[in-house]
């Protein structure tokens, strides 16, 4: 039988969702800030137009589609209180993100190996400005690694069920937001050299 919640905690939801949102937007206007001046950087006479994307961010990229394809399922188990296929689907985000974050070290090995250096005076400007594309984007995986071992915690201490899952449905919007905003600048980056 499905519990339903007081109007009290779902303004409180509904407050949580808004901030959240905001944040995605300053965050969306950072990394705007940053494409935009990507296209200022290109016409450098030093912008490497031959530069090939590694075959790691490739994977890292379907990494973090899977953790979203993981938020996904683990909102929809828990609505059905299939507590359970909600863990599986928690745990596998995690350790989806996990390899997310290797692959993309292991894409600046790869680009380190062939000579493209981020810094120092072998660098180039192309480097750099991939290397400041995903650390900033990593910052803010950071923050979705937090929030997903919290909604884990919560997880197993029984505190999400079908009617009370807000933890699940934030997390499962930031990290849909980071999956997106990853292929987006993924996108970006192959593309427009």
């Amino acid at each position: 039988m499905t519990k339903t919640i007081s109007p009290e905690i779902a303004q409180q939801n509904r407050s949580y969702k808004l901030l959240l949102i905001v944040a995605m937007v300053s965050m969306t206007m950072m990394f705007a800030g940053i494409t935009s001046a990507f296209f200022v950087s290109k016409s450098r006479v030093d912008w490497m137009k031959d530069f090939v994307m590694p075959t790691p961010f490739f994977i890292s990229t379907i990494c973090i589609v899977l953790v979203s394809v993981c938020f996904f399922l683990a909102k929809k188990a828990i609505k059905k209180d299939n507590q359970k296929s909600t863990s599986i689907f928690l745990l596998g985000a995690l350790i989806l993100g996990i390899a997310f974050v290797i692959f993309q070290f292991k894409g600046f090995e790869v680009m380190m190996s062939q000579g493209n250096y981020v810094t120092g005076p072998q660098s180039n400007i192309t480097s750099t400005f991939l290397y400041l594309v995903v650390v900033t984007h990593l910052a803010h995986v950071v923050g979705g690694f937090i929030s997903l071992l919290i909604i884990i915690y919560n997880h197993f201490k029984q505190k999400y069920n079908s009617s009370q899952f807000i933890g699940i449905e934030l997390g499962a919007m930031y990290w849909h937001f980071l999956d997106f905003l990853w292929i987006y600048l993924f996108l970006f980056l192959y593309f427009f050299k």
